[in-house]
């Protein structure tokens, strides 16, 4: 069963994302080997990132981690407790998590040239904690060190909340972005597109002497989304995981999803 969404399906931003972001690795390479081949490999790596400060992703990212505590019953204080008041203790105004950082495993799909093993494309899926500290700063530099190596950089944000590495007043506001900066370039495409929109199929550069190939996002979502069943995982009678979305937005998912509860 597809997404009910032309392009991203937001309720995939929630606790999904993580076996969504893999998973669009994958796809996504399946989708690239047979148009980069043989001149091309295409491979998947990780690197982790100590997500700090994960109390800003619980309840979204992290579901399984509880947020608040109002409900505390009091206990009886034992008879051993020594006080000058017979009062028991005040209760806690409220009770929070108290969290350890978290090991995020992020997966980057990168072409490489078959002869040599050279990186020619990095393809990054960003994560929240790639457009939050303490994983905002490293990525910024870690795609300045792609730039100065004369690689090719294709990111991806299907997420929205965080803040964007790239920002440009020029460029209009959506929910989602993609950015291609070519190696030696001093011009970053983007494509900005909303909830409302298809995904764009993007141009994956190579070496000079090669052309571009076209990466079909939408196709590599929908995919995705039919292998994995996300529709059994999740309620579309509910709201999508946040940040909200403006009026126009939400009138339109309204729409769209009684449409398909028609059918």
């Amino acid at each position: 069963m597809p997404s009910p969404f032309p392009g991203m399906d937001p309720y995939l931003e929630g606790y999904l994302w993580p076996d969504v972001h893999n998973g669009l690795a994958f796809v996504i390479k399946e989708q690239l080997v047979p148009l980069v081949s043989p001149g091309y490999v295409v491979r998947t790596d990780t690197y982790i990132v100590r997500d700090t400060s994960p109390e800003e992703d619980v309840g979204i990212m992290y579901p399984d981690v509880d947020i608040l505590n109002r409900k505390q019953k009091l206990q009886e204080p034992e008879e051993t407790y020594q006080s000058l008041s017979t009062s028991p203790p005040t209760p806690p105004t409220i009770s929070i998590p108290f969290l350890q950082p978290i090991e995020v495993r992020i997966p980057v799909v990168e072409i490489r040239d078959r002869k040599d093993n050279r990186l020619i494309t990095a393809i990054e899926i960003l994560s929240p904690v790639n457009k939050r500290k303490p994983g905002f700063e490293p990525y910024r530099e870690k795609r300045l060190r792609l730039y100065r190596a004369g690689v090719h950089l294709l990111e991806i944000d299907l997420i929205r909340r965080g803040e964007r590495p790239f920002y440009n007043l020029d460029v209009p506001q959506a929910h989602y972005w993609v950015t291609l900066v070519r190696a030696g370039s001093e011009k970053a495409d983007i494509w900005a597109f909303n909830v409302q929109d298809a995904l764009p199929a993007v141009p994956v550069p190579l070496l000079p002497a090669d052309e571009d190939r076209v990466l079909d996002l939408g196709q590599s979502l929908q995919i995705l989304y039919e292998r994995s069943r996300y529709e059994l995982s999740i309620d579309y009678q509910e709201k999508p995981p946040p940040p909200p979305f403006g009026e126009d937005a939400r009138k339109w998912m309204k729409q769209l999803l009684e449409e398909e509860n028609r059918k």
